[in-house]
């Protein structure tokens, strides 16, 4: 669906710019820059770049109802019947004559009439004279009228090769007068175009496969209903929507649901693309919204103990009866869960440096007491204390390690100790803190800190560099990544 998509789209993009390129389409001739300053007209290139023609109008002239000029077609068609005269008769012939008759009229009435403002191709009328002028009088500044009427002449052409002058006009001239063509108007005002018939087929099929993608989504979504899951992709909306002629270039924004398609299907990668979008986003707004938020955040704690509300919530605490969903003390058994960790795996990684540091104890305590000199003269000493030291160090670690072996032993009178002791120590707390002159001076130093805050670091967020931190939270993601 994602390549269907584009190819539509490319479609849309050819439908947009044939008028302009529909010369390059019907003869490959196309000009680049053609543009004029005061009384002077410039072109680049100054021929037109030819390339190989595709034989494109022929099956899509009919989509934007364009038809052949009649005058200028005739034209046209008068110059081939002069060919085949001089090719059957000589130039000073009667016949031959009547058509440069023809020819002459004819040029007058398509300067006097201008049948390329139809197509909005007046500058090609303007092209055809400056070339005739050039021809015949070698500049631009005669009359076009009279430069047509002294070509199509029986004396003009006598005085010249005539097949070199018709060669001259086919390869200037006739080329820029069969650019001319007739477009009808609709009813509704606007130029005859049927594309519609064929963007038709494309939008069918978006259409019904929005509508089957929308179902699939609110199946296999919970709580997604079939209008949620259509609003889930609205963009896809553009690619079938239909629009009204003088709304056409919003076709041009199908862009969007056909990029979006093209990156979930994967055939294109925009994450740097949304990346460098979603860091300038935030760096143009992460001071103002990190202040506002903080601030905000402050002020709302700030409020509640202002109102009071933490003196209804310490006063509450014990009229509201604790709700017990699995008749388990928590917080006593996280306590034991923390122990057990402690004892069955720290502690006996950690013997041989705890023995090593109640070890150095020992010897420091016993080298401070005031017979230590003269002890340490005796025969082997130090040996002797060495061995002492390490004998009562093991024994005491093995007789405290195997004490709280025992403690942490699943015992129901221990168990309800404990928790005796937490809602103990529980009440005397709320009970203290609950004293009115306690409760007061808490409130105080709450808002007197939250007022600190707020004029100490939330100043600092806000003078922050945004760009800095992006660039060192980049750097850390380049580090995690290397790692």
């Amino acid at each position: 669906m994602a390549l269907l998509a584009t190819a539509n789209y490319i479609l849309v993009l050819f439908d947009f710019s044939y008028i302009p390129l529909r010369d390059f389409w019907l003869q490959g001739r196309v000009r680049l820059v053609d543009f004029k300053i005061g009384q002077f007209e410039y072109q680049f290139p100054a021929e037109p770049v030819t390339v190989m023609p595709l034989p494109v109008t022929e099956w899509y002239d009919w989509v934007k109802g364009i038809e052949p000029y009649r005058d200028t077609d005739e034209y046209l068609n008068t110059i081939e019947e002069l060919k085949d005269t001089l090719f059957q008769s000589s130039l000073q012939s009667e016949e031959v004559e009547v058509i440069l008759a023809d020819l002459r009229q004819r040029s007058d009435e398509i300067i006097d009439t201008n049948p390329f403002q139809v197509a909005n191709k007046t500058g090609t009328l303007e092209r055809i004279k400056n070339l005739m002028r050039e021809h015949i009088f070698g500049n631009t500044d005669g009359s076009s009228k009279e430069a047509f009427n002294r070509f199509w002449s029986q004396e003009y052409l006598s005085s010249n090769d005539p097949g070199e002058e018709l060669d001259f006009f086919d390869a200037e001239i006739a080329p820029l007068i069969a650019t001319n063509y007739f477009r009808p108007v609709g009813e509704n005002g606007a130029p005859f175009d049927n594309f519609g018939l064929l963007d038709f087929p494309f939008m069918a099929l978006f259409f019904v496969e929005f509508l089957a993608r929308s179902w699939f989504i609110s199946r296999r979504r919970v709580g997604v209903g079939w209008f949620d899951a259509m609003l889930w992709r609205w963009y896809d909306i553009i690619l079938f929507f239909p629009l009204p002629h003088w709304l056409r270039f919003m076709r041009l924004f199908r862009i969007i649901p056909i990029t979006i398609r093209l990156n979930q299907a994967n055939l294109i990668d925009l994450h740097a693309i949304k990346k460098q979008a979603s860091q300038g986003f935030v760096a143009s707004i992460a001071e103002d919204l990190t202040e506002v938020v903080v601030v905000g955040l402050l002020n709302q704690v700030q409020g509640s103990v202002q109102r009071g509300e933490l003196t209804d919530f310490l006063s509450s605490t014990g009229a509201k009866p604790y709700i017990d969903i699995n008749n388990t003390n928590e917080i006593s058994e996280i306590a034991r869960l923390l122990v057990q960790l402690v004892v069955n795996q720290a502690l006996p990684a950690t013997r041989h440096e705890i023995e090593a540091l109640l070890g150095y104890s020992f010897e420091k305590a016993i080298s401070g007491l005031p017979a230590y000199d003269s002890l340490r003269r005796l025969p082997n000493f130090e040996r002797m204390q060495t061995d002492l030291v390490q004998q009562t160090v093991s024994r005491l670690y093995d007789i405290v390690y195997q004490q709280i072996l025992q403690l942490i032993e699943h015992d129901p009178e221990f168990d309800k100790l404990l928790n005796r002791l937490v809602e103990t120590l529980s009440e005397a707390l709320t009970s203290e803190i609950q004293g009115k002159q306690s409760l007061e001076r808490m409130e105080y130093l709450l808002n007197a800190l939250i007022e600190e805050i707020k004029i100490n670091y939330v100043q600092r967020l806000s003078e922050e560099d945004i760009e800095a931190l992006l660039d060192q939270t980049r750097a850390l993601r380049q580090v995690a990544r290397s790692q």
